[in-house]
């Protein structure tokens, strides 16, 4: 089962509909319930950063490998967006398994620690995401105005938020770190992108992922690049990742080691059928993005389909230097589980 976002095409509405989401899951505070083997509820965002999960959805591998494990598996999905509103959904018990940014993977962890011990569970896998301007004054950062707004799918929690936080500290100092949060606005990605392409809305900057940030470069000819997270960040990066509850892993090995052995078959079958996948994409997410785009995403050298996590620790280190997280891992297996595939992560 797919819950999806509506798209109101009005920015006013899009904005009030994520306030109101945001507020009505962080009212779901109650305990987290019991949940028996066999049951997983999956919360996913938009855009092909999510492709293990779309093929692994489509290939309905998570219940093969249950099978493989004696244990039938209902999987349920649901689609959000922002880091803020997959948290409070994962801290609510309305879903198990969370999929967001770095970013937000960080900010719950350091808030359920020593409580829930929220912890990453695999990477999606690397890819680079742009910030992109139609404005054709606005070269770099520094360039944007009291006028511009950027958007992307949570302000200060997302990990396009982090990483532009990130990079604004290394150029007015850790002091401004999040000097471009106060014309920072949470929208979804389609929207933004829409609002890139058509121009005219006072959304002058989206940072996003792919495919939306290559659609935004080939429909209008003024959009431009203005911040690559890898020259933030340092090199490829895993930049979306799955997390979860320790009590979930604890009580549902079965279903937690199902859910592993499918995500990293979805990435070997990725890697060796690109044509295959872009196809399965198009047809989970009933979009119209145009298939030769998908597959130059999924063929760029800069992109790869693997779940353990890589380059990570730096946005967590820089995290804890502002006073964003109060915890400061040592590594990268404070955050994530401990699980094989995790060994050699960063």
């Amino acid at each position: 089962m797919t819950t999806t976002l509506p798209s109101t095409g009005r920015l006013r509405r899009l904005f009030n509909f994520s306030l109101a989401g945001g507020l009505a899951l962080s009212l779901l505070g109650a305990p987290l319930l019991a949940r028996a083997e066999g049951q997983l509820r999956i919360a996913e965002q938009f855009g092909i950063v999510y492709l293990l999960l779309n093929v692994a959805q489509d290939q309905q591998l998570i219940e093969k490998h249950g099978k493989a494990a004696g244990v039938d598996i209902k999987v349920e999905w649901l689609k959000l967006s922002g880091g803020s509103a997959v948290n409070d959904a994962l801290l609510s018990g309305s879903v198990d398994i969370a999929g967001a940014g770095v970013g937000p993977l960080l900010t719950i962890w350091d808030r359920t620690h020593g409580r829930q011990n929220v912890r990453g569970v695999a990477s999606l896998g690397n890819f680079p995401y742009y910030l992109v301007s139609n404005n054709p004054k606005v070269k770099t950062i520094a360039d944007f105005g009291d006028k511009d707004r950027i958007a992307l799918p949570a302000v200060g929690v997302s990990v396009q938020s982090r990483v532009l936080q990130f990079a604004s500290a290394k150029l007015w100092g850790d002091a401004q770190y999040n000097k471009l949060d106060k014309i920072s606005i949470a929208v979804p990605h389609p929207d933004a992108t829409a609002a890139i392409i058509s121009g005219g809305t006072e959304i002058t900057g989206h940072f996003g992922n792919p495919p939306f940030q290559e659609q935004e470069l080939a429909g209008n000819p003024n959009a431009h690049v203005v911040l690559r997270s890898y020259d933030v960040l340092g090199g490829p990066s895993s930049a979306t990742v799955l997390y979860a509850t320790e009590k979930f892993r604890r009580d549902n090995p079965k279903t937690y080691g199902a859910f592993l052995d499918a995500l990293d078959e979805a990435a070997r079958f990725i890697t060796a059928n690109p044509e295959k996948a872009a196809d399965i994409y198009l047809k989970v997410n009933k979009g119209n993005t145009d298939r030769k785009l998908l597959l130059q995403i999924i063929k760029n050298p800069e992109v790869q389909f693997k779940i353990a996590p890589q380059n990570t620790y730096g946005l967590a280190e820089f995290m804890h230097r502002v006073g964003a997280i109060k915890n400061k891992p040592a590594s990268v297996k404070d955050y994530f589980f401990d699980d094989a595939h995790i060994q050699g992560g960063s």
